[in-house]
C-alpha cells in the first residue's frame, strides 16, 4: 500500500540529501508495477542524486547513475535490502548474506529462484529449469538441428559434447558429466558468454557443487549458487563469494567453450554426442537477435569504450593472471589467413569453426565467448587483441 503516511516519509528521506539512500529506492522500484508509484520513487532518488527526474525507464535510469557514480551503500543496506528481495520470494533468505559481494549490484532478473534438489530438474518449477545429466544423443539421430543452428561445444579427456543454444536459452545451467569429470555449464543470454567449470577433484571434504539460477543478476550478468551449501559464485570468475564454499576459498577450473554452428562442429568431431531436442520444452527462442539486440537490458553503469557493448570476443586469462580480450571477428581473419595470434603464453586456434585458447605447449586455457561489455565489467582493465 502506499499512502500519506508514505508520501510524507520519501519526502523527509528526500529532503536529507544522502545519496546513498537512493540505493535502497532502486531496489524497491525494481518489483513496483505502478507507473506511477515508480516516477514518485524515481524523483525521490534524484532529488537525492542531485540530478534531473527521469521521463521513462525509471528503475534504469536511477540504477545506472548509482552504479556509473559508485554511490557507497548506506548503513544496514544488506539488511534493508534482504527484506525487500525475500518479501518477494522468500527462497532467496539463505542468498542475502555477507561476503565477497557488492551488493548493491545485485538487481533481480525478473524469475524466480531454482531450488530444485540434484536429479529433480524433471519437476516444473516456476523458475529458469536447470538440466541435470541431461539426455544426449548421438550426432546422426540429432535431425532437429539445422547446419547453421549455433553451439556450445565442449571437450574434455577425448569426449566431445554439442550445448544447443536452443536448448541453453531455455535452462541456462546444466550439471553434466563428460570425459570423466563434473561439469557446471552457465549459460548468461544476456552476456552472450557460455563457461564451463569443472565441479569435480575439489580439495578435501567439499562435495560437488550443484549449479542453479539464482533469479538475481549483478551488472548484467547471472548469479548461480550451489543448492547444496547456497553458497553464491561469481558466475563469470567461477568463485564463490559467500556462504561455505567461500570460507574454504573455493576457485573452479575452467574448461573451454567452442561457440560455433552445428554443422562445424559435427564434421569435426562426428563421435561428438549432443543434448536431445525435448530439453528445449518446445521454445524457440533467439534472444541474442531479438530481446537483447539493441544492448544491455538491465543496469550496467559505465561501460569499456574500446569495443561495441555487444561486440563479440574469446576471452581467458594468462598464466599471469592477466585477462585479455581477443575481437573474434578479427581473429576470425586472422586466423583463416593463416596468422599466428598469440599474448604472453596465450595462443589462438581456429576449432571446429569457433576458436580456443591454448599454452604454449598446446593444453587447454579455458577460454569462452562473450559479450564485450560482460568481459570487460568483470575484467575491468583487460587487455585487447587488437589494441
Amino acid at each position: 500500500t502506499w499512502g500519506g503516511e508514505q508520501t510524507a516519509a520519501l519526502a523527509e528521506i528526500a529532503a536529507s540529501k544522502d545519496p546513498r539512500i537512493a540505493w535502497m529506492i532502486s531496489d524497491m522500484m525494481r518489483f513496483v508495477s505502478s507507473g506511477r508509484l515508480a516516477s514518485t520513487l524515481a524523483e525521490a532518488a534524484a532529488e537525492l542524486l542531485g540530478i534531473e527526474p527521469p521521463t521513462g525507464n525509471y528503475w534504469e535510469v536511477i540504477t545506472n547513475h548509482l552504479i556509473a557514480w559508485d554511490i557507497p551503500a548506506p548503513p544496514d543496506y544488506l539488511e534493508v535490502k534482504r527484506a525487500i528481495f525475500t518479501t518477494v520470494v522468500p527462497g532467496w533468505d539463505r542468498i542475502f548474506v555477507e561476503g565477497d559481494i557488492d551488493w548493491r549490484l545485485v538487481s533481480w532478473g525478473g524469475v524466480l529462484i531454482d531450488d530444485r534438489a540434484f536429479g529433480l530438474t524433471d519437476e516444473a518449477c516456476n523458475c529458469i529449469p536447470a538440466a541435470d545429466n541431461p539426455e544426449v544423443s548421438t550426432a546422426a539421430e540429432a535431425t532437429w538441428l539445422e547446419d547453421d543452428d549455433i553451439v556450445f561445444g565442449i571437450a574434455v579427456n577425448g569426449e566431445y559434447r554439442a550445448y544447443p543454444r536452443r536448448i541453453m536459452e531455455v535452462r541456462e545451467m546444466v550439471n553434466d558429466t563428460l570425459g570423466g569429470r563434473d561439469l557446471g555449464i552457465p549459460y548468461c543470454t544476456l552476456c552472450g558468454a557460455a563457461q564451463a567449470w569443472f565441479t569435480d577433484e575439489l580439495p578435501d571434504g567439499i562435495e560437488r557443487p550443484i549449479l542453479r539460477t539464482s533469479g538475481l543478476l549483478i551488472r548484467s550478468n547471472k548469479v548461480m549458487y550451489d543448492v547444496r551449501t547456497y553458497s553464491v559464485f561469481d558466475t563469470f570468475l567461477g568463485r564463490a563469494v559467500t556462504g561455505p564454499l567461500a570460507e574454504r576459498g573455493l576457485q573452479l577450473e575452467q574448461a573451454s567453450v567452442i561457440t560455433t554452428e552445428w554443422g562445424s562442429w559435427r564434421a569435426a568431431h562426428p563421435e561428438t554426442t549432443v543434448l536431445v531436442e525435448a530439453l528445449a520444452l518446445g521454445r524457440d527462442f533467439d534472444f541474442r537477435n531479438g530481446r537483447d539486440a539493441d544492448g544491455p537490458i538491465f543496469p550496467v553503469g559505465d561501460v569499456d569504450p574500446r569495443l561495441p557493448v555487444h561486440e563479440d570476443i574469446i576471452g581467458v586469462v594468462t598464466d599471469t593472471g592477466t585477462p585479455v580480450a581477443f575481437q573474434r571477428s578479427a581473429a576470425m581473419v586472422a586466423l583463416t589467413r593463416g596468422e599466428e595470434i598469440g599474448f604472453e603464453n596465450v595462443r589462438l586456434l581456429l576449432e571446429a569453426g569457433g576458436i580456443r585458447a591454448v599454452d604454449a605447449d598446446g593444453s587447454d586455457l579455458g577460454s569462452h565467448q562473450a559479450f564485450w561489455f560482460a568481459w570487460s565489467q568483470f575484467h575491468p582493465g583487460t587487455a585487447l587483441w587488437p589494441e
